[in-house]
């Protein structure tokens, strides 16, 4: 038995979340072509015949501009103590930048194998791959380098057997069955959370969270209270929409993936509460669940 621990890491939008769902061959962590997407550490389970590795999928590495994005930075290094080995995630369709730049600075300091995975090469040519590569090489002493794409799933199994030999573990953490360890609440509040990201604009899916309020449940049916919360007014009204609308598609759209996550009939109710200036206040970071790393 061979048992492990790995951190995804990388800049907001790069696609750590999309590559956690594809090797755990379920959707656990939302996601959104909008950046800042993945906010807490999300823990997923990859097991085969005498191998299970233990993914933590952390929130992208940035400059902060308040106290929440310095949580979340804390987080994601947090991650990276205690783990057999790191996947930094870079997009390899975009051009080399300061966030790029920013997270290979903040590794000089790490003791761990890194393996550089080059996600999203189903936008480039082979001649654009290999460009890549010659690209971001001397940027670090990566492991490894593999070029990827989560959503095309090429490569990951090369990913995923490379990683196969940096493992220190001979226990098993979890029964096969498991997948994750975010809680069901926290999936439900995630869901919601997906959707705004979806339904709104640029300005709104930043200064949005959402909290289990109450979960009932019979043999037929789940009772979801969910409370989603702005920092002004002014997001209040938009989420809610004309009459209403938007909420009721929110409602909607986060009711269906819902059920199909149960198996069940699912009751929605949401309410959008507004707090201002949340992600800057001590007492509504941790009560939301951004604790202190």
């Amino acid at each position: 038995m061979k048992s492990g621990f790995i951190s995804i890491i990388g800049r907001p939008n790069v696609g750590k979340s999309s590559l956690l769902n594809k090797i755990v061959g379920e959707k656990i962590a939302i996601i959104s072509e909008k950046s800042g997407t993945t906010r807490n550490l999300i823990q997923g389970i990859y097991n085969k015949e005498d191998v299970q590795m233990i993914f933590v999928d952390t929130p992208g590495i940035h400059k902060p501009i308040n106290k929440l994005g310095n949580k979340l930075n804390n987080m994601a290094y947090y991650s990276i103590d205690d783990v057999d080995a790191i996947v930094l995630v870079m997009d390899a369709s975009t051009s080399l930048g300061r966030g790029d730049l920013y997270v290979i600075d903040k590794l000089k300091v790490v003791e761990k194998p890194v393996l550089l995975a080059l996600n999203k090469i189903d936008k480039l040519t082979n001649e654009e791959i290999l460009k890549k590569i010659t690209e971001v090489k001397d940027l670090y002493s990566f492991a490894e380098i593999i070029p990827i794409s989560a959503l095309k799933n090429d490569n990951i199994d090369r990913l995923l057997s490379i990683l196969e030999t940096y493992l220190t573990d001979n226990v098993k953490y979890f029964e096969n069955g498991e997948i994750t360890t975010s809680s069901l609440e926290f999936r439900l509040c995630e869901i919601v959370r997906e959707k705004i990201m979806e339904l709104t604009g640029e300005e709104v899916p930043h200064s949005v969270t959402c909290l289990l309020n109450d979960l009932t449940e019979d043999d037929k049916t789940i009772n979801v209270y969910i409370d989603i919360i702005v920092d002004r007014e002014a997001l209040k009204k938009i989420i809610i929409g004309k009459k209403g609308i938007m909420l009721k598609e929110i409602g909607t759209k986060a009711r269906t993936d819902m059920e199909a996550l149960l198996n069940k009939q699912v009751y929605l109710e949401l309410y959008v509460k507004t707090i201002k200036k949340w992600r800057d206040k001590e007492k509504y970071l941790n009560n939301l669940g951004f604790n202190e790393f």
